[in-house]
């Protein structure tokens, strides 16, 4: 057991730092000894951990979507009003985000990156996440006008608001713009003001 947590622990470490360099070098200028001087580890407990760096970005990726499925399961879980789900969605992806600010950066930019085995699996967790926001955007827009949206209209919606979300890390500062709870509100009223309009 023992054994098993020390292996979790220096993956972690691996994981992290991995982040970090990929977000500020991009994956292509990364390498497994970049990430051994990162960590000061040896370059051979890497391979202990992680077969090459493609495996590596699977696993951040792979970790990512798995724990944004999660989050926005238990955010929506005790929930029925449409707007207060938007924004239980809204605020468990900008409350990771702001964690990991790397991930997203990485999530955006390098999302094409991996081989195809591996690109197929992540593909599938962010199929399932979309479709999460995507229905509780279908909710909202039902809700507010009364009827179903035509599911290329209920896409678009979502997709706008996905690009909201996952641009934040390009221009949030702490500094100017707030917290993680003042940008969840005006990202929520600017989705909600969207929303209730006429897509008859």
């Amino acid at each position: 057991m023992a054994h098993t947590t020390r292996h979790e622990k220096v993956r972690a470490e691996i994981l992290q730092a991995a982040a970090k360099v990929i977000a500020r070098h991009g994956f292509h200028g990364m390498s497994m000894r970049k990430l051994a001087r990162a960590t000061k580890k040896g370059l051979a407990t890497y391979y202990n951990y992680f077969a090459c760096k493609e495996e590596v970005l699977f696993e951040l990726q792979r970790q990512a979507f798995t724990t944004l499925i999660r989050a926005a399961g238990k955010a929506l879980a005790s929930v029925d009003e449409p707007a207060e789900r938007l924004h239980g969605f809204i605020s468990s992806h900008i409350r990771y985000f702001m964690a990991h600010p790397d991930i997203m950066q990485i999530l955006v930019h390098e999302s094409s990156t991996l081989p195809p085995k591996w690109r197929k699996e992540i593909r599938v967790l962010k199929e399932q996440y979309f479709r999460i926001g995507r229905d509780v955007v279908r909710q909202v827009l039902k809700h507010y006008n009364g009827a179903e949206a035509e599911e290329p209209e209920i896409e678009r919606a979502a997709y706008s608001i996905f690009g909201m979300l996952n641009w934040v890390y390009g221009w949030y500062d702490p500094s100017r713009h707030g917290t993680s709870e003042d940008v969840t509100r005006t990202i929520h009223r600017v989705s909600l003001v969207g929303l209730k309009g006429d897509y008859k």
